[in-house]
């Protein structure tokens, strides 16, 4: 691909502009049903929807169908652009495909476009990925976006951009934004995504750490290549030359010295889970004394990771599929995987300690803001809760159960609405206490009443519950 200069940029945005060609735009046009068929990397709904030939159409057309358009059409829709010339598109006979994907991405309430790779594998076809592939909007760079804490920054890292989608998503927050990554080809798509955006970004070329040896990040974001595969997988986008989790390992380990004081660190990763090996102590070791939390949103056996990540790379019901299944077995096998966990790592840089935990279930996304006050009202408790004033989140509802007629109900479940969605069983006791939680009397004064109505010592009642206290203020349950 050329590089994308002032006045060729200036006329694609018109163009994508004018045309609609904006996520709100593309999703009107085709419809749900055609949108839904077409996020499952199936065309035919949303062809049959964008056979006008205007602008909007050509673009759907030829960047998300990856359809051969007339280049009459395609020149009516970038009046004055040479798309070939540029590269992005290929031309055979009187129609043109695209060479790469250009589509539009919405965040923090504007519209941007992301240069990328072709969607392997549209309407089933198999199709072979380049070694040097660069992936587009993805669901895990998605979930990355979603993740980030909702911080003004003076300076950000996104390692391992890839198209670039994670500086954009920061731009409008962070005054100097640097990002790295080994592949040149992503390097080149990522510089074009920054230029069609009029986003500043300093692009270095270099693995993990080393291209800002010695600068310090108040934010480091990073979609590592973090599939856990045998030495020598070819497709640059997830494997590395790293053995097992090591990759993710030296992002967190390496982190404090390239964060500012305060600063923080979000990744998505993949851990192995070994035998013998307790998965929270595994990460508790590349976190050390910094205040971290570890989410793990899935567990699979070794099989179900090997099939998960062959399908990804289109090798499913190919001649390779079996020797690279039994190779890739093999290697997990001889170095004790009994699990895969992949999740997420936050990490920020204030002494503190690990929380990791499995979390399977729906949450709320984004779910960055949750994240970032989490490990505020961790770090901000105070270490007596007694003189707070609590109040119920707006977003708690009680569930109990029980026999009818009975005279206490058999369980009672805190549940949150919002967040990580947890729910918490508690007894009548947590419950009145909860109830009573409206900012009017402190934890303390709650308590001792509680005690005095079950003739309990407080101070056993105190001993008791405060943990539990402790943990619905960490978690959301009460504010103070």
């Amino acid at each position: 691909m050329h590089e994308l200069t002032g006045t060729v940029v200036d006329g694609l945005r018109t163009a994508f502009s004018g045309a609609g060609y904006t996520t709100d735009g593309v999703a009107e046009r085709l419809g749900v049903q055609a949108s839904a068929a077409l996020a499952r990397n199936e065309t035919s709904a949303a062809s049959r929807r964008t056979a006008s030939g205007d602008g909007l159409d050509t673009m759907i057309r030829l960047f998300l169908l990856q359809r051969s358009v007339p280049e009459t059409l395609v020149i009516n829709a970038f009046p004055g652009i040479d798309l070939v010339a540029l590269g992005i598109v290929t031309r055979s006979g009187n129609e043109v495909r695209a060479a790469l994907d250009i589509r539009p991405f919405a965040a923090d309430e504007r519209d941007w476009w992301v240069v990328a790779d072709l969607t392997p594998g549209l309407d089933g076809r198999r199709e072979a990925m380049r070694s040097d592939y660069v992936l587009g909007i993805a669901p895990a760079s998605l979930s990355l976006i979603h993740l980030t804490v909702p911080i003004k920054a003076d300076r950000a890292l996104d390692i391992g951009t890839g198209c670039g989608i994670q500086s954009l998503h920061l731009a409008d927050r962070v005054n100097q934004l640097t990002a790295t990554d080994v592949n040149p080809r992503a390097l080149q798509l990522a510089k074009a995504t920054a230029a069609l955006n009029h986003l500043d970004l300093d692009l270095r070329d270099g693995s993990l750490y080393e291209p800002v040896k010695g600068e310090r990040f108040d934010l480091i974001v990073s979609n590592p290549p973090y599939v856990i595969s045998p030495p020598g997988g070819d497709l640059t986008y997830r494997e590395t030359a790293y053995a097992g989790d090591t990759v993710v390992e030296q992002l967190i380990k390496q982190a404090p010295d390239h964060l500012t004081d305060g600063g923080w660190c979000q990744l998505l990763a993949n851990w192995t889970c070994v035998r013998g090996e307790d998965w929270q102590d595994r990460i508790a070791g590349w976190t050390g004394d910094r205040s971290a939390w570890a989410v793990q949103r899935e567990q699979l056996d070794p099989s179900e990771y090997v099939e998960l990540w062959l399908r990804d790379a289109g090798l499913h019901g190919s001649p390779q599929y079996t020797t690279r299944y039994d190779e890739w077995m093999r290697y997990l096998d001889e170095h004790n995987v009994e699990a895969i966990g992949m999740g997420w790592i936050t990490l920020h840089n204030v002494e503190g300690s690990l929380h990791a935990e499995a979390w399977p279930y729906e949450i709320e996304r984004p779910i960055g803001p949750h994240v970032l006050h989490r490990f505020e009202r961790l770090e901000g408790l105070p270490a007596d809760l007694t003189a707070l004033h609590l109040h119920v989140a707006d977003d708690v509802v009680q569930e109990t159960t029980g026999q009818p007629g009975a005279e206490d109900p058999a369980t009672i479940v805190l549940r949150r609405q919002r967040g990580m969605r947890r729910a918490e069983q508690v007894d009548t006791v947590l419950a009145g206490f909860v109830g009573a939680c409206d900012g009017d009397l402190s934890t303390g004064q709650i308590l001792a009443a509680l005690a005095d109505l079950m003739d309990r010592p407080v101070v056993d009642v105190l001993a008791d519950y405060l943990p539990q206290i402790r943990n619905l203020v960490i978690e959301g349950f009460l504010d103070y």
